[in-house]
């Protein structure tokens, strides 16, 4: 049976994607409220609102430099990683090798394993090189665990362009640096771009992995906010939690300002 565009718009489906919407974005709502109480204990705020949890934050050491770490953190390795993404997607989506499926796979690999065996596997690694718990080696693992989504990305947006402008600017006496800074990477900009952010999101986010790498000098706001959860539970989580969000929404919204979420996430098709 095919499903016709009243199907599709009919009031089924409008109450079964709002009572989707409501059980994705619901928990991010109680946490955001929650933020806001002046109790010592998880509750959401009913006759006054306070900001108290988010100035303890301010004068919280450890959670700011936590957040330093997780934030140059995310950016090197975001960097890197979307650096290592272009030259890779251009190999794989313009030519055509033995392997090529077999090196794709490989690279995606890190979306399929689980980061607690990829922690452990990073952990033993690293002490054999003796860069076990250095910042350096928080880099690299970041950097293997989010290439997937920026190379996902940039390979969506060099399979959306063609390359007749790239043949055309060679034909007329471009090398093929110049090729590539002045036709190619204006091109699929929105794509690395996009892969960039998405890729700087997931190592902010990092948890499981780098619990096996970091160090006491390099501890990432996810190890901090889960050290605390394991000390004591207060509303210092959600406030942390609400920052978090509102830096990735505005990060979004960025975005979407200067390429346009539809380029960024689905290529110029």
């Amino acid at each position: 049976m095919t499903m016709n565009n009243n199907d599709r718009n009919g009031l089924g489906a409008i109450v079964f994607h709002l009572l989707f919407l409501t059980f994705i974005l619901a928990p991010l709502v109680v946490v955001c409220l929650v933020a806001f109480t002046p109790d010592n204990f998880l509750s959401i705020p009913t006759k006054t609102w306070s900001l108290r949890w988010f100035t303890s934050l301010w004068g919280d050491e450890d959670f700011k430099a936590a957040l330093r770490t997780s934030l140059l953190l995310g950016v090197l390795s975001a960097t890197l990683s979307t650096a290592l993404s272009v030259p890779t997607a251009m190999g794989l989506v313009r030519y055509r090798f033995p392997g090529r499926d077999a090196i794709n796979a490989f690279l995606l690999s890190p979306l399929m394993i689980p980061p607690v065996v990829l922690g452990i596997a990073f952990l033993r690694l690293f002490t054999l090189m003796d860069l076990g718990g250095s910042f350096e080696s928080l880099v690299v693992c970041h950097a293997l665990l989010i290439l997937p989504y920026a190379l996902r990305l940039v390979m969506a947006a060099l399979t959306g362009q063609a390359d007749d402008a790239e043949r055309a600017a060679r034909s007329l006496g471009a090398d093929k640096w110049t090729t590539f800074r002045r036709v190619t990477l204006p091109m699929i900009l929105p794509g690395v771009a996009g892969g960039w952010v998405l890729a700087f999101i997931n190592s902010f986010d990092e948890l499981t992995a780098t619990i096996f790498v970091t160090s006491p000098t390099t501890i990432t706001l996810p190890v901090r906010i889960y050290m605390n959860m394991s000390e004591t539970v207060d509303p210092s989580v959600a406030a942390i939690s609400t920052l978090i969000i509102a830096l990735t929404l505005a990060v979004m919204l960025i975005l979407d300002r200067v390429y346009g979420l539809n380029k960024v996430l689905v290529g110029n098709h």
